[in-house]
């Protein structure tokens, strides 16, 4: 029999002393850290992947479609670590396709159009000449909320997407993509289902489009209020989240695998999906209160490299 307190004399002297460190030599050190880093982003090591979802303007954009410091290198170490980075974003296919390129991104899907349209690959890979299609498209009719737009913003410069990625518009911008596009009368605009209605009111403040929504009452559709002069409105209950969520099904992840990133009012609802199921959701220092009050996160602003930040502490 084993005297009282002597396994636990024995246990104690297997164990280090509380507190205690190991000093290596320098080159040791840095080889463990260097071994850690390589096992980090070696697909050889097992790691549970991430379903990582970045808004473009004003989280990997800036103001002049320059790019966030450091987010190409950051993605690429997130992609190398085994995770899925893909865009979620307000813009339509054209407008989001070049963006990939430069980040060097060849996601299974892309989403776009605030959730209205799906993109998938269907050939090519990262480092290749990438082919998409337009895997899944919500529609709706657009003509009463056309209407009743145009009622209280005669002024107003309206653009439509169609189901097959054409858009329509009445006047054109200076930073509207028009490939694909056609000036069209505004009658014209609500002849055919549509996938989003943008409308462009330059003497409106983002303000006086959230007064106006209220006051009218869109209804039968979502809709999302830009930082400038600006209204982006999408069928009815889709959003990134939605989209998002088919997303996050076929690819198989799992809901708490999920990190989230963007700055605006249309990337709250992926914010409050993440979070939901245990992921992360993660806004930009530069955006505003309402939005980063909705956030788990928030990280750096998009002129610091937030998003690089955060994708490279994975």
């Amino acid at each position: 029999m084993t005297a009282p307190g002597a396994g636990d004399a024995e246990a104690s002297e297997r164990l280090p002393a509380t507190g205690s460190v190991d000093v290596v030599a320098p080159r040791q050190a840095a080889r463990l850290v260097e071994e850690i880093a390589e096992d980090a982003e070696n697909p050889a090591v097992a790691t549970e992947p991430l379903l990582i979802a970045l808004d473009v303007d004003g989280t990997v954009l800036l103001e002049d479609e320059t790019l966030s410091p450091g987010v190409v290198e950051a993605i690429a170490h997130a992609h190398r670590a085994g995770h899925e980075v893909m865009l979620a974003t307000g813009r339509s296919w054209e407008g989001t396709r070049g963006i990939q390129h430069v980040l060097e991104l060849a996601p299974e899907y892309a989403v776009c159009s605030n959730g209205a349209v799906i993109m998938k690959r269907v050939s090519g890979d990262l480092g290749e000449e990438s082919v998409y299609e337009r895997f899944h498209v919500e529609t709706f009719d657009p003509s009463e909320v056309l209407q009743l737009l145009r009622e209280h913003l005669p002024d107003a410069k309206y653009m439509v997407e169609l189901a097959d990625g054409a858009r329509l518009y009445t006047e054109p911008m200076d930073d509207w993509n028009l490939v694909r596009a056609r000036r069209v009368s505004f009658d014209e605009l609500s002849a055919q289902p549509v996938c989003r209605v943008v409308v462009v009111s330059p003497d409106e403040t983002d303000g006086d489009f959230l007064s106006l929504v209220e006051r009218i009452g869109l209804t039968k559709v979502s809709y999302a209020v830009g930082w400038s002069a600006w209204l982006d409105i999408a069928p009815q209950g889709v959003d990134k989240s939605t989209a998002l969520e088919r997303v996050r099904t076929w690819l198989g992840i799992e809901p708490d695998r999920v990190l989230v990133m963007g700055d605006g009012r249309n990337d709250v609802e992926m914010f409050r999906w993440a979070q939901a199921h245990g992921g992360r959701a993660v806004a930009m220092g530069q955006g505003p209160d309402e939005v980063r009050r909705e956030a788990g996160e928030t990280t750096a602003s998009v002129h610091s490299g937030g998003v690089a930040d955060v994708l490279r502490a994975l």
